[in-house]
């Protein structure tokens, strides 16, 4: 809605200049100390532009409702796909111009205020666009509560009062604002957090809207988009609907058929990968994001961790028979007992207290994970001390002087163009909203825990204790993200502690994750969105009410279109009782409800003592906490070897914390892809990679959502698949290589040795 007050337009100023129409005046500088952001972020502004108009709320609406069910929708099939705020920036564009052509123009005045209101208040501008697109990242971004609902009414088969359920599901988004408000100013303002993936999004922007000369034999950077964006959308036909074997190649599987230990090697689905590759932009980018999008020298430490923990660890581990690994398969999100079968859950479970029955859990077994989900495990300890280590030893002493000195000084030390043009034009949000909504979210989120019948198993006092932990952890962990584009999680140290202190209680253990992991996840995703506003120069209080009301609108629609699945489709995420062929197999919520067997049931005190089986993985702490030592040391050491302040700890130890889901073959395509661009073409051609690396990213994410979107909707949700061949699998045919190694263990489809 656009108003006098909210926009800061004048009356009769709807000029619908271009954001880069006005040039900085002389004695502004960039100054930007990142040479991606000096390359890629326009250091001009126009005030003038409104904002919150109706165009702005209707498609941004409407953008983020739409992501929200679709992203829910194909959530719990087998095949996911997510579909990015990408898709959505790129489509409203032209029916952003449609309205500003046809709207009326007339102006309305509301009674009694001064306010004006116009469906057309000009050229559809730069800044309406942004917060649409703003709109559209709270709906792809998923609701982690969700899977607390799912595990409830479709695992465990327990009920849930749906008003118990909303409320969970929008405490732990709303919660993060809370966390937001209090770090933004270190977090947003410094020039030096400057959050990698958006310049993807700024370069889109740019491409979208500036008016461009097309370069004598060249292209403009929107006809290359749109070129990539057309070869993306029509390839993409290939491996997701006629050939999606594509998407992973074994070559030692097509070579060793009837080799157990030769599919562990080669498979990458189901293996290390060795030999491995995908012809699909979704096996690159699908778990781990856009390569394009991160720093080149964060890629070569997941290049390094990936190597460390898949090819040098886990292969010592599982061949020497650690924690009896021959049982199980090599790599497995799943739990077992001690003969290797999957662990029956119901048996240990008392069904009317919902909590672990001890005495059938002693006359059953102890619980069992494979050896890579197990060191997982280890290597999460180790990358959340790591991280505490690192940002203290290497930020520790900014952080504290920025702590200490007043908003001013803090200004005065941090600011570059970007932060003095949003400082001189706009207002920044009153610290007190992000009070009063971090109070009123503790609040309902103790109700939701507290109330309906203690469901959710969480007393107040593990509210309270998951939200220190999310705001012990947001700022360290908001550096690392800022500055690598890499979020280490707090899952594993959420369900540790709960695990500890509440035991045998499933539903308290993921509540409490989701309240301690989500609402910091949450608060970084805001500031993430804050530091786009802020390179788009975007008026703060409109990017507030613009991702306020995103969120509670997405949260709605992902609670409701899970609540409609669960309830509508017969035995949703029961493999056992789905018919044959049935696309509603919920992998990702297998691996939390396996989560919840491990952390909320069996509890951490049975898995990770002597009263379990890896009481050796919490030496990973003590690792981790001083693995960034030496590195600190050494670059203290020579300081002018700049490359040793590169090396990342925590990236390193937790470089494989996406497997599972994620497979040895997303990491090997990722990492071959970011290495070349961010090395190769990023130093041999940086003129190209500076007007097309993050164009590039952005044209073939929204192909792939595109034709996703498009193949569901018009063939197979109507069970019309492509040709029945070999090439039809979506998999790597590589059988064997989820085969136990162990004599007399009896596996489905697998020999028995």
């Amino acid at each position: 809605m656009t108003g006098l007050v909210e926009d800061g337009v004048p009356p009769g100023n709807h000029s619908g200049r271009h954001h880069f129409d006005i040039d900085v005046i002389d004695d502004e500088v960039n100054d930007n100390p990142i040479e991606q952001v000096r390359l890629t972020v326009s250091t001009t502004d126009d005030p003038s532009q409104p904002t919150l108009t109706f165009r702005t709320w209707v498609l941004g609406l409407l953008s983020c409702s739409i992501l929200a069910f679709v992203n829910q929708f194909f959530g719990y099939r087998t095949n996911q796909l997510y579909v990015s705020s990408v898709s959505a920036q790129i489509l409203v564009l032209p029916l952003g111009k449609l309205m500003a052509a046809t709207l009326p123009t007339n102006k309305y005045r509301f009674p009694f205020t001064n306010w004006t209101f116009s469906m057309n208040p000009g050229p559809f501008n730069l800044k309406e666009h942004v917060l649409i697109t703003i709109f559209a990242n709270s709906g792809s971004n998923s609701v982690y509560a969700v899977n607390i609902i799912t595990i409830v009414l479709a695992f465990y088969k327990r009920k849930l009062h749906p008003a118990s359920a909303f409320l969970l599901a929008q405490t732990t988004q709303m919660l993060g604002y809370g966390w937001a408000g209090l770090f933004r100013r270190y977090l947003v303002d410094s020039p030096y957090m400057w959050w990698p993936a958006n310049l993807v999004q700024v370069s889109l922007f740019r491409a979208l809207h500036e008016k461009e000369k097309r370069p004598k034999g060249g292209r403009t950077r929107l006809q290359f988009f749109f070129l990539v964006f057309i070869c993306s959308f029509a390839y993409y036909i290939v491996p997701g609907y006629l050939f999606p074997s594509l998407s992973t190649i074994s070559i030692v599987c097509l070579i060793w058929k009837n080799s157990i230990t030769a599919q562990q090697i080669g498979s990458g689905a189901h293996g290390l990968g060795i030999g491995s590759f995908g012809l699909d932009w979704s096996t690159v980018a699908g778990f781990l994001g856009s390569p394009l999008a991160t720093p080149g020298f964060a890629t070569i430490n997941i290049l390094l961790g990936f190597v460390l923990i898949v090819y040098i660890v886990t292969p010592i581990a599982y061949w020497n028979n650690a924690y009896g690994a021959h049982k199980f398969p090599i790599i497995s999100s799943h739990t077992f007992d001690s003969t290797g079968t999957t662990y029956n859950i119901s048996r240990i479970i008392n069904q009317k207290t919902f909590n672990i029955d001890m005495d059938e859990y002693n006359s059953y077994s102890k619980l069992h994970l494979s050896t890579f989900f197990a060191f997982s495990y280890g290597l999460s300890f180790a990358t959340l001390t790591a991280t505490i280590s690192h940002v203290s030893l290497f930020h520790g002493k900014t952080i504290w002087q920025m702590w200490r000195k007043t908003a001013n000084a803090v200004k005065d030390q941090v600011g570059d163009i970007h932060t003095r043009l949003m400082k001189k034009n706009y207002e920044a949000v009153p610290q007190w909203w992000f009070h009063i909504i971090l109070v009123s979210m503790v609040g309902l989120a103790i109700f939701a825990c507290e109330g309906f019948g203690k469901q959710l198993q969480l007393p107040w006092w593990g509210v309270l204790m998951a939200c220190g932990i999310a705001l012990f952890f947001t700022l360290p962990i908001g550096i690392i993200q800022a500055t690598t584009n890499q979020q280490p999680g707090l899952n594993v140290i959420t369900e540790l502690v709960i695990g500890y202190i509440y035991p045998g209680r499933p539903l308290a253990n993921v509540a409490f994750k989701t309240y301690g992991y989500i609402s910091m996840s949450q608060a970084l995703m805001f500031l993430g969105d804050f530091k786009l506003g802020h390179y788009m120069k975007i008026p703060p209080k409109s990017m507030f009410i613009v991702q306020l009301v995103g969120t509670v609108v997405a949260s709605s629609v992902y609670f409701a279109t899970s609540w409609w699945l669960l309830h509508s489709i017969e035995n949703i995420c029961d493999v056992s009782l789905l018919p044959e062929g049935s696309p509603w197999t919920c992998p990702g919520d297998d691996v939390f409800y396996n989560a919840s067997i491990i952390w909320g049931v069996v509890g951490p005190l049975r898995m990770f003592t002597k009263k379990g089986i890896y009481p050796e993985l919490n030496w990973f702490f003590l690792i981790g906490l001083i693995a960034p030592v030496p590195i600190w040391f050494f670059a203290k050491k020579f300081p002018n070897q700049k490359w040793i302040r590169l090396i990342n700890m925590p990236i390193i130890l937790g470089a494989t914390g996406s497997m599972p889901p994620a497979r040895s073959v997303n990491y090997i395509t990722w990492l071959a892809v970011g290495i070349f661009f961010n090395f190769y073409v990023y130093r041999k051609f940086k003129g190209w990679w500076a007007r097309h690396n993050y164009i590039l990213s952005a044209a073939l994410d929204a192909g792939v959502a595109f034709t996703g979107v498009l193949l569901y909707f018009t063939l197979q949700s109507k069970d019309i698949f492509g040709p029945d061949w070999w090439g039809l699998l979506a998999d790597d045919h590589c059988p064997l290589a989820a085969c136990p190694t162990a004599p007399g263990v009896v596996a489905k489809g697998c020999p028995v040795l």
